[in-house]
Parts: C-alpha cells; structure tokens; sequence
C-alpha cells in the first residue's frame, strides 16, 4: 500500500478537526520550503524523522545491457538522500521482512482469453 498525499490530508483533518483545505495548504507549503531548501544544497532536518541532503553523485561509466560493448558516460549530477532518524528507523527495523518481500512480488497475468492462443504475441 502507498501512502498518498491525499491520504495525509484526509488523516490529519479527521484527527485533528482542521478543513482538509487547510491542512493541504500547510502540507503543500511545508513540502514547498523542504524542495526549495534541497534545490539551494541546503540539508532539511526533521527530528525524530530525518535528514533530507544533496549529495554529488560521482560521474561513471554506465553499460547498456542491450548493447554491453558501449559504454555510456553517465556524467556527475546532484540527488537527494534520506537518512531516517532513530526513531523511524527502529519503527521499520522491527518489520518482518519476508511482509516486504511479499509486497513486493510481482502481480499474476489475468488467465489467457478462450480461443487465444497462449502461443501468440499479446498486442502492445
């Protein structure tokens, strides 16, 4: 399951009484000043959550597995890293992992149509 943006808003307002308008805008400014910190190579702390920083990505030699004789220069480029914070980070510890690996499986392909071969390509 994905936790949305809209889920947030819904959650807080039902919680806490406040129009979900309001709580959306707070949502939307506080995730405007965290992006606009990141973007000037600021690092965002958020205690007991954790540390949003840019790192610098170093410049590599890439390999396209289509074509693995080329080699494909992936120039040095600027990302955000997350580090959670003690508190979140002993919350997830405590997850079983084979529930993760389990969310993770890929979903069956709905039964073959009757009449179709199963032998024939599937349309793009």
């Amino acid at each position: 399951m994905t936790l949305t943006k809209r889920d947030l808003v819904t959650r807080i307002s039902e919680e806490t009484g406040i129009v979900q308008q309001h709580v959306l805008d707070v949502l939307q400014k506080t995730l405007d000043h965290i992006s606009e910190a990141l973007a000037k190579g600021d690092n965002v702390e958020l205690r007991n959550f954790g540390v949003f920083e840019v790192k610098v990505r170093k410049a590599r030699i890439g390999r396209n597995p289509n074509a693995p004789e080329a080699d494909v220069p992936i120039p040095q480029r600027s990302v955000v890293k997350f580090k959670p914070g003690k508190e979140m980070r002993a919350q997830v510890l405590k997850l079983p992992p084979d529930l993760m690996l389990a969310k993770k499986q890929p979903r069956p392909e709905p039964p073959a149509q009757a009449g179709a071969s199963a032998s024939q390509p599937k349309p793009a």
